[in-house]
């Protein structure tokens, strides 16, 4: 009997051994970076930026806490590339409702409601993009990505010039007005400050509604 029980302990013991060499081995599977950019998304809309490291975003994929570096460095490396994939989401949520052959005062509205439904879907993230001290703006996929999502709003505020040219001060009057709007806006439904007035408001409206009549009266460069 004694000696069953120790062979039983000493098969525990082997198998801890396994499992904790395992989960320390290099992760080799071809996706680390989307498994870590995943792994970090979820964490920074579960625990907020403070809890995001880079030994807890390895923690959560499931690979050892050595082997991000190899792709992002420190954590604002990795910061950094979330917020690229961060921005080219928010790229595609802008022109989700634009519709070809629209008006352009149709068309800057649909873009500010991509706006703060993003803002609204991915509260973690959206904070993230703005948060310029964190990030790494001389990372090319950053920039690109960032650059690209500006370019968006600018056209849609009637500033469609290519991305170096200068601009007049009535364009950046116009681009800066309607990112003003519905940044600010986003920012104050984040922070729950637009919930008393909601409150005040006829039955059935919500940030949204109160967001689109907002939008109904926005103007873009004429």
């Amino acid at each position: 009997m004694k000696s069953t029980r120790r062979a039983a302990s000493r098969t525990a013991v082997r198998a801890g051994r396994r499992r904790r060499a395992a989960s320390a081995a290099p992760y080799h599977h071809g996706s680390l970076r989307e498994a870590m950019l995943e792994a970090a998304a979820r964490i920074l809309e579960r625990d907020g930026i403070t809890g995001l490291t880079l030994r807890a975003a390895a923690r959560e994929a499931g690979v050892s806490h050595a082997a991000p570096k190899n792709h992002f460095g420190d954590v604002r490396g990795l910061l950094s590339e979330l917020a690229a994939v961060g921005f080219a989401r928010f790229s595609a949520a802008l022109v989700a409702n634009t519709r070809d052959g629209e008006t352009p005062k149709a068309r800057l509205a649909a873009i500010g409601h991509g706006y703060v439904t993003f803002a609204q879907g991915n509260p973690g993230l959206f904070l993230l993009m703005f948060r310029s001290e964190r990030l790494d703006f001389s990372r090319p996929t950053l920039r690109t990505a960032a650059e690209a999502a500006f370019r968006m709003l600018a056209g849609a505020a009637g500033a469609q010039q290519p991305r170096e040219a200068p601009l007049t001060l009535s364009q950046a009057a116009h681009i800066a007005a309607a990112w003003s709007l519905v940044h600010g806006f986003a920012m104050l439904m984040l922070d729950g400050r637009l919930k008393r007035l909601i409150a005040r408001m006829p039955d059935g409206t919500d940030e949204m509604g109160l967001l689109g009549a907002i939008l109904s009266g926005a103007k873009t460069q004429s």
